[in-house]
């Protein structure tokens, strides 16, 4: 399965293309943008490439996955938004990261959300988390925004992670008996 295009009021999130490399590669050499993902540490240019291809090797794989964002007004790809569930992973994960030159301009949060809707609507999920180091308070921020809660803290990959997460919302159904 190939991944949809969702349109939200100032992004489109969309399948991974070649042409998203240099973008993609740029923000993953951005030590602070990195400094709270995976190990930590920057990408290379190779690297970034084969993130690119595994986000779109998730979709094939699990019929979900991470989107490329792109800035509707400009057109720019400026970061990566979606679902995350590798083999051993702890649960259903909405992640997000932007390039530094989009923060705090709300794109976590809206496309964050976007990515829940497509989560219920799509995928009947019940509940999904994010894995948060304890010290990224920006995406704690955005977690709590999108309605997630603390649960827990847990090692990942030898680091410690708070795990934030929320339920699938019931949504009442008109002319359906409770």
């Amino acid at each position: 399965m190939g991944a949809p295009t969702l349109d939200t009021e100032r992004l489109v999130l969309r399948a991974w293309n070649d042409d998203d490399l240099d973008a993609y590669a740029q923000m993953c050499g951005d030590p602070e943008v990195m400094q709270h993902l995976g190990g930590g540490a920057v990408m290379s240019r190779d690297d970034a490439w084969r993130s690119m291809a595994m986000f779109t090797g998730h979709w094939v794989l699990r019929g979900y996955g991470t989107w490329a964002v792109e800035e509707r007004s400009t057109g720019t790809m400026v970061g990566r938004i979606g679902l995350h569930r590798p083999a051993g992973w702890p649960g259903l994960e909405v992640g997000w990261a932007l390039d530094r030159s989009v923060w705090g301009r709300g794109y976590a949060t809206e496309g964050g959300a976007a990515t829940l809707d497509f989560a219920w609507r799509e995928l009947d999920a019940a509940r999904v988390i994010s894995l948060i180091y304890p010290e990224n308070t920006r995406s704690i921020a955005v977690a709590e925004r999108l309605g997630e809660t603390f649960d827990h803290t847990m090692v990942l990959n030898t680091r410690r992670v708070a795990v934030y997460g929320i339920d699938q919302p019931v949504i009442d159904q008109p002319g359906k008996n409770a």
